[in-house]
């Protein structure tokens, strides 16, 4: 019976590694798929919708702990950043504030989906996520712009928000999507949890 339990207990725990290593492996393909569009110093990715179906899929712990790793090892040089970079350099990027961005939009999807697991629930934790990519995302570019990185001429916080107008259809659009699979996928992905 202990030999049984014990097997199990490494058997999900391993399945939970994977999981997690398969996260952060399509976060880095989610980076550079369409990467070359960049509007506003921000590249169009898919790393959002990757996001969001990590929180979803693993839940609001496992999803936040898969977009560690995926930060950790764009920091320490591996190029699994949007435009194929890492490395340290990337924390004082305009952009690096996407990146933390993603780690709380794993959290904040999964946690809706734990405490409201209905179709609605995952389509507002999807929304959620992408409202929380968003707050994050901008705010960071516009201190970066503003207290250490060349701000571009007339750059204010308005401006800012406006560049995100763009690629928010898309990001809306790709978060229902993501709400959507998510709902389809979660019961069978949380049988191997």
């Amino acid at each position: 019976m202990t030999t049984t339990t014990t097997r199990s207990t490494n058997h999900s725990r391993t399945l939970q590694l994977v999981h997690i290593a398969m996260f952060s492996a399509l976060m880095a393909i989610g980076a550079n798929i369409a990467s070359f569009l960049i509007i506003g110093g921000v590249p169009i990715t898919l790393q959002t919708f990757f996001a969001i179906l990590a929180g979803i899929l693993l839940g609001s712990r496992m999803g936040a702990v898969s977009m560690i790793v995926y930060a950790f090892i764009g920091l320490a040089g591996v190029p699994v950043f949007a435009g194929f970079s890492g490395g340290m350099d990337t924390l004082i990027s305009p952009t690096f504030g996407f990146i933390i961005s993603f780690i709380f939009i794993a959290y904040t999807a999964g946690l809706i989906v734990e405490k409201w697991p209905s179709k609605k629930g995952f389509i507002a934790a999807a929304l959620a996520g992408t409202a929380v990519n968003y707050f994050i995302g901008i705010n960071w570019m516009y201190a970066a712009y503003k207290l250490w990185f060349a701000a571009p001429e007339g750059f204010t916080y308005q401006m800012a928000w406006a560049w995100m107008a763009v690629p928010l259809p898309k990001d809306l659009i790709l978060a229902v999507l993501a709400g959507l699979f998510g709902y389809r996928l979660r019961p069978i992905i949380q049988k191997h949890l």
